[in-house]
């Protein structure tokens, strides 16, 4: 049966004569001595409709008995208006189903708090409580805001491969990807100890899942002009953190004709765009994430959305590291790489706002990413967020083959992995410029989550895949 409504929008509807019908999964039942009084949901709200039964019509008696906390219904009735306070309407019903019960004595989503530790071992059921439904229809919500505003400015949507044979950010920690019997891998030449005969395999090479479709979306943009992704990424880091995932989205728009003043422009344009979104669209969740999971986040996202970011080159980030005289964990050094605790203290202390650092020292950036007239520094970006830290990483590609090629060599890539994107250099080559958004990461900011596996449907971690 399609024709039924949902609750989001039966909460909102005024009292009439039309039979409606209503279905979703029972979160509390309650007694009286003439009445049956449940509370449902469908997902679709963080309110429940509360639906009541009358007793006194023998038909449904058995059913009533038979519902439990967590079994799925059918209703039929009317709306009427409601003398409670919490809710408008309620439903007076005349039919009811159960669909599937839900036995009592195992069924482990009780009317109490659980904990997200414990929610996690049964993340098939977890959608059903409170916050994570609210974290569904928020990542619905900034999934939708994300194409909204890529479309909107004439982007072209790529799919770019999961599986490649090149690794984009030369880190080395990627899940190969193999048919080759792991228990007798084939060896060059057939000598033992020697190298796997790859030749043997699937692709005929090694091959791994991808940690970034940025390289591919360069092929596009280099043709079509401005283009993004938005899809799964993998990466083998071994870092049990509440930060890091091992499966987690990306967010990546590459533009041609672009330079790294347009990328940062994008960049904020993106971010206020998204926050705008979920704060105009997402207005009851959003209040019970300021309410129950991090107060005051409501407030912060609103703050991002009516700043002005400031452009701060690392060089000039580091001088205010060093004069701040603070106790950092991590020793502030020209060179290194900017750590969480510094990007919060540039963004919350210093300037009260985003903060977009740029020119990085070449060292600690990617390969791709175009070299300085001062052959220390990248084009590269950072926007830094109070309360987050990074949110967003991005640059001016190199477009110059033989630096690209020497920047290559410099890593200790092997630039046969590379031909194509070396090719890309070759033929019309022009300025261009993307960065990446950790999807995940974006979730925890917005709702205020503090482990980034509670975001994420399903999450993939060191010694985890289930589900």
């Amino acid at each position: 049966m399609f024709n039924s409504m949902r609750i989001s929008q039966l909460l909102h509807r005024d009292p009439d004569e039309e039979t409606i019908n209503a279905e979703g999964w029972i979160r509390t039942k309650r007694d009286s001595k003439n009445f049956c009084f449940f509370e449902m949901n469908d997902g679709s709200s963080l309110k429940n409709l509360q639906v009541i039964l009358d007793k006194q019509d023998a038909s449904v008696i058995s059913t009533i008995q038979a519902i439990s906390t967590g079994a799925s219904v059918r209703f039929t009735g009317i709306l009427v208006e409601s003398p409670g306070k919490n809710q408008k309407v309620e439903l007076q019903a005349k039919t009811v189903e159960l669909v599937g019960d839900a036995p009592v004595d195992t069924y482990p989503l009780q009317k109490k708090r659980h904990s997200f530790e414990f929610l996690r071992e049964i993340a098939h059921l977890r959608p059903r409580t409170n916050t994570f439904g609210a974290v569904t229809r928020v990542r619905n919500a900034l999934s939708y805001a994300v194409h909204s505003f890529f479309q909107e400015k004439g982007f072209l949507y790529i799919h770019t491969p999961i599986i490649t044979t090149s690794d984009c950010e030369g880190a080395g920690e990627m899940f190969q990807v193999t048919t080759l019997p792991l228990n007798q891998v084939p060896k060059e030449e057939g000598k033992e100890g020697g190298k796997v005969d790859f030749s043997k395999d699937f692709f005929g090479k090694p091959a791994n899942l991808t940690v970034s479709g940025q390289l591919e979306a360069e092929i596009y943009a280099l043709a079509l002009k401005n283009v993004y992704t938005f899809g799964p990424t993998f990466r083998a880091e071994n870092s049990n953190t509440s930060r890091h995932l091992s499966e987690f989205w990306m967010v990546e728009p590459e533009m041609a004709f672009c330079t790294l003043d347009g990328d940062m422009a994008l960049a904020e344009e993106f971010l206020k765009y998204i926050f705008s979104y979920v704060l105009n669209h997402c207005e009851e969740d959003m209040d019970f994430f300021n309410k129950w999971i991090q107060k005051g986040v409501k407030d912060s996202l609103e703050h991002v959305v009516n700043s002005k970011f400031t452009h701060l080159p690392y060089t000039e980030a580091i001088k205010e590291l060093e004069r701040s005289k603070q106790d950092f964990e991590f020793p502030v050094s020209w060179g290194d790489d900017l750590q969480s605790e510094h990007e919060r203290y540039l963004t919350e202390t210093v300037f009260k706002g985003p903060v977009t650092v740029t020119d990085y020292p070449r060292e600690i950036k990617a390969f791709y990413m175009r070299l300085n007239d001062d052959e220390k520094t990248v084009r590269a970006m950072d926007v830094l967020v109070p309360r987050l830290g990074e949110i967003i990483g991005g640059s001016e590609r190199e477009n110059r083959y033989d630096v690209l090629l020497r920047r290559i060599k410099e890593q200790g890539l092997n630039e046969k992995d590379y031909w194509w994107y070396l090719d890309l250099r070759r033929y019309g080559s022009v300025p261009h410029a993307g960065f990446g958004l950790g999807f995940e990461r974006v979730i925890q900011y917005v709702t205020g989550m503090q482990n980034i596996r509670d975001v994420i449907p399903f999450p993939r971690t060191v010694q985890n895949a289930e589900f």
